[in-house]
């Protein structure tokens, strides 16, 4: 699939790797999803719009690119995706934020949506969709169809641990959507969690269980 891209980066496997580790706690764990939330929004924002302003510097004056128009929503599936926002703001601290509550039934394992919030002219921003875990794909394909809904149109989504599963629903639901993601795993397990993976990343980011 042309528009799945997944991290070769070294750092960005060795921080996942830590990520995966039973022993790593939350301090450290919410450390590491910021910084590779940073770390995959740099090779996902290649493409943001820019246009040539005058700039004077130090020795003379010349043309360089600044950043254009509505420039970049970042719309996290709360609450994990809450995690991998603020690298991503660090980047592009101009962006705007919006945020998508969604809860998973423990039997069907389907999503429920509890909340949306979208930035203003959201039609005219590169919006990218955060959530640490792509597992049924559920949250995502709901998450960006509330997007779609509400005038969105150049979505990324972001996360950090896949499976095969999620990719291929997100994918057939939005295939215009481009999808960035860390490290693709082996499968889901009959609880739909991800395989190896690293267990409920918002409980391991928050605290909580």
């Amino acid at each position: 699939m042309e528009n799945v891209i997944e991290s070769t980066h070294p750092l960005i496997q060795h921080k996942i790797s830590i990520l995966r580790d039973k022993h790593t706690g939350t301090n450290e764990f919410r450390r590491l999803v910021d910084e590779i939330g940073m770390l995959m929004a740099y090779e996902a924002l290649k493409d943001l719009p820019t246009h040539m302003v005058e700039i004077e510097t130090p020795i003379e004056t010349c043309m360089s690119p600044m950043l254009s128009g509505r420039k970049l929503a970042v719309v996290p599936i709360l609450r994990a995706g809450l995690g991998m926002s603020s690298g991503i703001l660090t980047l592009v601290p101009s962006a705007k934020v919006g945020h998508i509550g969604m809860y998973r039934d423990e039997e069907t394992h389907e999503p429920h949506a509890y909340f949306c919030k979208l930035p203003e002219s959201i039609s005219e921003r590169l919006i990218l969709v955060t959530d640490p875990m792509l597992a049924t794909g559920g949250s995502a394909v709901e998450a960006i169809d509330f997007i779609k809904k509400r005038g969105g149109k150049n979505i990324k989504f972001m996360s950090l641990i896949a499976a095969p599963e999620g990719i291929k629903r997100l994918h057939e639901a939005h295939p215009d959507v481009q999808i960035y993601v860390g490290h693709i795993d082996r499968e889901l397990n009959k609880d739909a969690y991800i395989c190896p993976g690293l267990g409920d990343a918002g409980d391991r980011i928050f605290g909580t269980k």
